[in-house]
């Protein structure tokens, strides 16, 4: 008999999903393995338990959202881990990961770490005043890891961001148990080697799920597409002036009578924020409507 459970991690064509029973080593059936939808970390499922934890995996239950990159699904957040030490995290980067989170039904939260090398207050103040639940921490001293686990407590998060910022540092910051590999940051390049090499959830102690992804050093590469009609919604400061624009088309980017530019002007959206929106709204002005995976 099919019985409910959770994809843990894949792994070379295997799908390691908990259930009621227990963790079950699961195949795809070919129809699933054939088809438009594969499944992904964080999806639930429908699998039969075959013998000796193993099982057949036979159906995917809607979903509420979906990433290509992390690949995963059902996220309650985005947890975008940032750096103002090195690496010095672009603001843009973030920008891009927030507009996906927002566009695909999924919280951003931003946590900034390693506050006992460097003041993130800048940062911090910015993503802020932009409407973000932003949590500053320290994962060599422990400062701002209590405040994070409630943050976290009770939902399904993924954490991301660019190498070498402490993702998996954190996460053992949060449950030392995990004991996840941690890489040294290349002075030279700024940047950390890539110790996580698949998507896998964890469930932490304070009955929080969260997976460690790759660090989105190619995160360029456009795997997440963009609709340049809808980014506009992926900026929540944008949204209290959008309705008031002279033209109900306006992109806000240098149209006369657009409120969005003259919030921008009066201090009340941070100009950072905006050269973000611009040059996402260049980027996906480049894409084709059927590229766009809604």
């Amino acid at each position: 008999m099919a019985q409910e459970g959770l994809i843990l991690k894949a792994l070379s064509g295997f799908y390691y999903v908990e259930t009621e029973g227990g963790l079950l080593e699961c195949r795809a059936r070919g129809k699933l393995r054939l088809g438009e939808i594969s499944p992904l970390v964080g999806d639930r499922v429908l699998v039969t338990d075959i013998a000796s934890g193993k099982g057949v995996l036979s159906e995917i239950l809607p979903r509420k959202n979906f990433f290509v990159r992390p690949a995963v699904a059902n996220l309650d957040q985005m947890v975008i881990i940032a750096s103002e030490a090195i690496p010095v995290t672009d603001p843009f980067l973030i920008d891009r990961l927030i507009a996906i989170a927002e566009l695909r039904d999924c919280d951003a939260l931003i946590v900034i770490n390693k506050c006992d090398i460097e003041s993130p207050r800048s940062l911090a103040s910015m993503y802020k005043g932009a409407g973000y639940r932003t949590v500053i921490v320290s994962a060599v001293t422990g400062e701002g890891i209590e405040e994070l686990a409630g943050e976290i407590k009770g939902r399904v998060s993924v954490f991301t961001g660019n190498s070498g910022v402490g993702k998996s540092s954190i996460l053992n910051a949060l449950e030392p148990g995990l004991r996840i590999p941690t890489g040294e940051v290349s002075r030279k390049l700024g940047r950390g080697r890539h110790t996580t090499r698949h998507v896998e959830l964890f469930k932490l102690k304070n009955g929080a799920i969260v997976a460690d992804t790759p660090g989105f050093a190619s995160f360029d590469a456009q795997e997440e597409l963009l609709d340049k009609d809808r980014l506009q919604f992926g900026f929540r400061e944008f949204l209290p002036y959008v309705e008031k624009c002279r033209f109900r088309d306006c992109r806000h980017i240098k149209e006369s009578g657009c409120a969005v530019l003259s919030a921008v002007e009066a201090g009340e959206i941070h100009p950072s924020r905006h050269l973000s929106y611009v040059r996402l709204y260049e980027q996906a002005s480049r894409i084709k409507d059927w590229e766009i995976k809604k």
